[in-house]
């Protein structure tokens, strides 16, 4: 079973992923902020990460930081999820080389996309 952490500080956006995660057949467990995100991702070794960018305590920026320094998440793969549209944002995600989901998605695309992560 793929397993996938859902890093999100707005609950409703979290319980739902999380939710139509379960549906999908993953094993996904969430995180409620960055910091919190990180320690569950030392100890739940995810294939996937779903990262909003802007939560308090540590942003996305930050976790994927953070991840990438600990040897056993440096390779995890990382998907963004942003409501931000604004192409400062965007074209920062797209220089990181990481994939990144605007909110609110098609859940259609948001399964394609996890299907090519998990490939």
């Amino acid at each position: 079973m793929r397993k996938i952490l859902v890093i999100e500080d707005e609950s409703l956006i979290r319980d739902n992923l999380l939710e139509l995660l379960e549906i999908e057949g993953f094993d996904a467990i969430g995180a409620d902020n960055g910091q919190a995100g990180v320690e569950i991702a030392k100890e739940f070794h995810p294939d996937v990460i779903l990262c909003d960018v802007m939560m308090p305590k540590l942003d996305g920026y930050g976790v994927l930081e953070a991840l990438r320094q600990e040897p056993s998440t440096a390779d995890t793969k990382f998907v963004f999820l942003t409501a931000s549209a604004d192409q400062i944002n965007l074209m920062k995600i797209r220089g990181l080389g990481i994939d990144h989901i605007l909110k609110p998605f098609n859940v259609d695309k948001f399964l394609t996309l996890l299907e090519h992560q998990n490939s």
